[in-house]
């Protein structure tokens, strides 16, 4: 067990879940920045499976991508290092706010303050949404997929694991006739 690697992992996963806002998808350019291009811990490709397997897996976006990498990383013990990483800013402003929640739920500057970080988060998703959808679209068929996908979720009850299960048997199916099978 590297002591060092773990304690790099918790830092590294304590700045991301400490220094960006919204979830998941608004954390994505920070993942990118720290694990990919600083760091060099794994691949933009990787980092986008482990993204895409946290977001298919009950729970936290952020953490089960946190303890993907982390288990990539150092095994079982990077996974928990990791993962306490990511949370514990959480858990830190939370039980601040829980405690000075009364004091402030009536203060007129702290609502347009965060409506003011509502829209900030929204560019930062939409912007997360359009560099995903460059590197994960690459032929007709992932744009089709993409955009019943998204139809689905938009306008129907379709449960997400559901859609997420479609797209991956149209896509085993779709790729599959296209490439004769082969491979």
């Amino acid at each position: 067990m590297n002591i060092k690697l773990l304690g790099q992992l918790y830092w590294a996963f304590m700045r991301i879940g400490g220094l960006t806002f919204g979830g998941g998808l608004t954390m994505l350019p920070m993942l990118k920045f720290e694990l990919v291009e600083k760091k060099n811990w794994i691949t933009e490709d990787e980092l986008i499976d482990c993204y895409a397997i946290g977001q298919c897996t009950p729970g936290i976006i952020a953490v089960n991508t946190a303890t993907f990498v982390g288990y990539k990383k150092a095994g079982i013990s990077g996974g928990i290092f990791a993962t306490l990483g990511m949370i514990t800013p959480s858990l830190v402003i939370i039980t601040l706010i829980a405690a000075c929640l009364e004091n402030f739920m009536d203060n007129v500057w702290l609502g347009h303050a965060l409506m003011g970080v509502r829209g900030v988060v929204c560019a930062l998703m939409l912007n997360t949404v359009i560099t995903l959808a460059k590197k994960s679209l690459l032929n007709p068929i992932s744009y089709v997929i993409c955009a019943i996908a998204f139809l689905l979720a938009l306008l129907t009850g379709v449960p997400t694991i559901l859609i997420v299960v479609m797209a991956a048997v149209s896509g085993i199916i779709l790729e599959g006739k296209c490439k004769g099978g082969k491979e």
